[in-house]
């Protein structure tokens, strides 16, 4: 314990001299970029869990917010069935070897912001039976599962996206248990796994599946043989499981969703570090098939990392430019398209949740955002909608993930440190 004190202090001390922090964060559809800044360790600094007590996190005016499960083990995203139930993936991946010493010195303070529950590796169901609010069944729907993340439903059929497969249960409205072990539809990148997790979302007529593929490194340092089918999103047949990459270039896409009424594949995509606290912005973007947006040769549009080498100058005149910045660090975990029972202010645009960073001496994110959009693109800076996580003592209560909205107008937050799913709705 002593020897773990005196690691973090000298690390705190030693990374506080070596780096300062710039302007906060830029937000929207042109950020005014910093130039990079290098050096032996980013800015790091984490912060530790705390308990709510009796508090709860901050929304808006006119709206509640209530904690419909807790105690869970590690939830990550969630998906809301037709009768009502809400599925929740809980799990803890990644797997990565031949660690540089900045790796491991990054690895131990991340681990200082993370909850000490083991991932349940297992499916989760709640059901509120009379409507009132209160999920009081919460039981496990499938377990043995490996890292689940991504889900999604069609017809009778739930997909799960775990770190190392694609697989599926066949389900009929109202069932509380899966029925079988899973069947699996295919394999998915899972050697050494810096990135694990597993995006996923489905087309509008459910044709296809849609995975993000996490690159297997901050900017190559493993080798471009390291990052063989990865950063990138995947499609793949939901019937046959033969796949085919669908967009390129995306560092690593945690978060995917379709647009309801174009069909439009977006995406929040977690860009890379240690070119200081103010680069490179995470993002939100609309995806176009075939299209390349950049890592590891260069970032925001045509701005060349010289870390990746060999360069590639085609590559980097085809890089397109994402459509909204998120925040450099904010670790954008979760997105949704609003619907109109959200309330007039938030009838139309995304949610996005943000972990939270762990490279820059002051943190950002820790909350779940709203982007307003106008006639189908991000128009606006954003709006906190779900925030108090982060205390006045630097520290935290709980650390967003995946958001979910259910068609009866609530917000479904998945929360990783406080092992809790939240429901916002309007008073």
């Amino acid at each position: 314990m002593i020897r773990s004190t005196l690691l973090v202090s000298a690390l705190t001390i030693a990374l506080s001299a070596c780096n300062s922090e710039a302007a906060p964060p830029q937000f929207g559809p042109d950020p005014n970029l910093p130039e990079p800044e290098r050096g032996l360790l980013p800015s790091m600094k984490i912060p530790r869990p705390a308990n709510w007590g009796n508090d709860l996190p901050k929304v808006p005016q006119g709206y509640k917010i209530q904690a419909i499960a807790t105690d869970l083990k590690i939830p990550r995203q969630t998906l809301v069935l037709p009768n009502g139930d809400i599925l929740v993936a809980e799990g803890s991946g990644g797997y990565a070897p031949n660690l540089r010493p900045k790796d491991i010195i990054a690895g131990f303070i991340k681990s200082l912001g993370k909850s000490s529950v083991k991932g349940g590796n297992r499916l989760t169901l709640l059901r509120d039976a009379d409507g009132d609010g209160t999920y009081e069944m919460q039981g496990v729907f499938a377990d043995n599962l490996n890292a689940p993340y991504g889900l999604v439903l069609i017809n009778n059929v739930i997909y799960v996206a775990n770190q190392d497969a694609l697989v599926r249960f066949d389900y009929r409205d109202g069932d509380t248990k899966a029925s079988g072990p899973p069947t699996k539809v295919a394999d998915l990148p899972a050697v050494i796994n810096h990135h694990w997790t597993k995006a996923m979302t489905a087309s509008a007529d459910g044709r296809f599946l849609y995975v993000g593929i996490g690159s297997n490194s901050n900017i190559t340092e493993r080798g471009m043989d390291a990052e063989e089918d990865r950063a990138m999103i995947w499609q793949i047949d939901a019937q046959t499981g033969a796949h085919k990459p669908y967009a390129t270039g995306l560092r690593n896409p945690t978060a995917l969703t379709i647009q309801p009424g174009s069909g439009q594949l977006w995406a929040v995509v977690n860009e890379r570090d240690e070119i200081g606290p103010d680069l490179v912005p995470d993002y939100l973007t609309s995806v176009k098939e075939g299209g390349f947006y950049g890592w590891p040769y260069s970032y925001w549009g045509q701005n060349v990392d010289p870390r990746a080498q060999p360069q590639d100058p085609e590559k980097v005149a085809a890089a397109i430019r994402p459509d909204y910045a998120l925040g450099s660090h904010v670790a954008a975990l979760g997105v949704a398209f609003s619907i109109p029972a959200m309330g007039p202010e938030f009838a139309e645009g995304v949610f996005v949740g943000q972990h939270g960073s762990w490279n820059r001496s002051v943190p950002v994110g820790y909350k779940v955002i709203f982007v307003p959009f106008r006639d189908g693109r991000p128009a606006g800076d954003p709006i906190d909608f779900v925030s108090g996580f982060l205390v006045d003592d630097g520290n935290t209560r709980g650390r967003p993930v995946g958001v979910t909205v259910d068609p009866r107008g609530a917000l479904i937050v998945a929360d990783d440190l406080s092992n809790t799913i939240w429901r916002v709705t309007k008073n």
